[in-house]
């Protein structure tokens, strides 16, 4: 019963990475960019939440939604205001670009808001409950049924809408869309605020159960490059199988050899694979 329990604790976890980084691997898709400033994303929408329950006094039901929007934006500034000048340039001028904006939201969430860690009350959303046997958290139960729920969700929405038909049709060939009257940059622009919005749930569900300060993106980046990297860069299937995997590894690992060689067990698999499947699970060669 105790290794169902680790199982679980972990898919419930793998499903809000498979979140944030789908929004990582959607972007890939889109423009062959890698946002290194993905993980502070996250940390942003954290520290959203944060200050939407400490200062406004707003719960779950309204600073997860807010916690979206407000990176939907900041992914569509991003992209207007760095992105789409740094991508005419070499891959060097784009791994700099993002890396460097990276390093500005964390020193800058460094001098606003300190190096000290914060974090949301645990009962939140409700203590600890049985199921079957099973002892879950309502927060992190909370947590991995949304995320699970939206991820399927951002993969309808590219293989089933219009809009993830002009998407889609822009990462395949940006000059024959616009060719079919379809605006590239507008599209790229939204698939950057997608992208956001997926680390703003992330971000805003995390924060129900875990620590928040300026340096938790770090982490949260090497996640999320580990399950894209895995799942196959562009496949949103992919990082939600990855992400469900590498959640019950480290789980599993904790239980097994101890937390601290966790990361370890994880990205030793992740050159495993790597060496036998370099594009990854859904990737294409």
């Amino acid at each position: 019963m105790i290794l169902l329990q680790v199982v679980v604790s972990g898919l419930l976890m793998g499903s809000v990475y498979a979140l944030f980084s789908s929004g990582l691997t959607l972007i890939w898709g889109m423009m062959n960019v890698v946002n290194f400033a993905h993980g502070d994303f996250v940390m942003l929408a954290m520290y959203a939440a944060f200050f939407a329950f400490t200062l406004l006094k707003l719960g779950p039901i309204f600073f997860i939604p807010g916690a979206a929007a407000l990176m939907f934006v900041l992914g569509v500034v991003v992209y207007l205001g760095l992105i789409r000048h740094v991508a005419k340039g070499p891959m060097l001028a784009q791994i700099l670009g993002t890396f460097g904006l990276a390093l500005v939201l964390r020193y800058a969430a460094f001098w606003a808001f300190t190096a000290n860690f914060v974090s949301l009350p645990d009962n939140l959303v409700g203590g600890t409950f049985a199921i079957g046997g099973l002892r879950i958290e309502a927060s992190r139960l909370l947590g991995g049924v949304l995320a699970l729920v939206i991820t399927a969700g951002m993969h309808l929405v590219l293989t089933r809408t219009a809009l993830g038909s002009r998407l889609l049709a822009v990462a395949e060939d940006r000059s024959a869309a616009m060719l079919m009257g379809i605006r590239p940059d507008r599209m790229q622009a939204i698939a950057w605020g997608i992208g956001g919005a997926s680390t703003g749930v992330a971000g805003a569900l995390i924060a129900l159960f875990f620590y928040i300060s300026p340096t938790v993106g770090e982490s949260l980046s090497l996640i999320a490059f580990v399950v894209v990297c895995l799942g196959g860069f562009g496949s949103v299937p992919g990082a939600l199988i990855a992400g469900l995997g590498i959640g019950v590894i480290q789980a599993l690992s904790a239980y097994l050899i101890g937390a601290v060689y966790q990361d370890v067990v994880v990205y030793a698999l992740f050159l495993v694979v790597l060496w036998v499947r370099p594009q990854g699970l859904l990737g294409t060669n």
